[in-house]
């Protein structure tokens, strides 16, 4: 139930691109790395899943690097949180009645997964293009490109 660094620095790629990639141009990842201060090795990673499921797209060349493949208004933050951290189960419970006969009627599994779903309700309320607003209102943040 943490967001660990694959989805915060996921979500910081992924506004990286939408701030970066004015009328369609390709985001080259070495200067998302540089920008975010990320490591391109570790972003590359990052890159190869947002890829997989569909989020970006990536073009070779030049010209090459990163485009959105779906518009900021329809990229959750809870959605990405999801694909990059998975969401993990309840801290020392498997949640399987097999391993533990209470799991079905456990009190501490119960709040566990209870905070878990309502930190994704939250993280789920916003999505990218709020983040991309918000950028643009904090300029100093992310710097426009060169």
């Amino acid at each position: 139930m943490k967001l660990t660094t694959r989805s915060k620095y996921g979500t910081r790629l992924l506004l990286d691109i939408a701030l970066h990639s004015e009328g369609g141009h390709p985001v080259p990842s070495k200067d998302s790395a540089d920008r975010e201060g990320l490591s391109l090795k570790y972003l590359e990673k990052l890159v190869k899943v947002l890829k997989q499921a569909g989020y970006v797209k990536g073009k070779r060349g030049p010209n090459g690097g990163n485009v959105l493949m779906r518009a900021p208004e329809n990229i959750s933050i809870g959605e990405v949180a999801r694909l990059l951290d998975g969401e993990e189960p309840s801290p020392g419970c498997e949640g399987d009645v097999s391993t533990c006969p209470r799991a079905a009627v456990c009190l501490r599994r119960s709040i566990w997964e209870d905070a878990s779903m309502a930190m994704y309700k939250m993280l789920d309320s916003y999505s990218l293009a709020d983040l991309v607003k918000d950028a643009r209102l904090c300029p100093m943040d992310h710097p426009p490109a060169k």
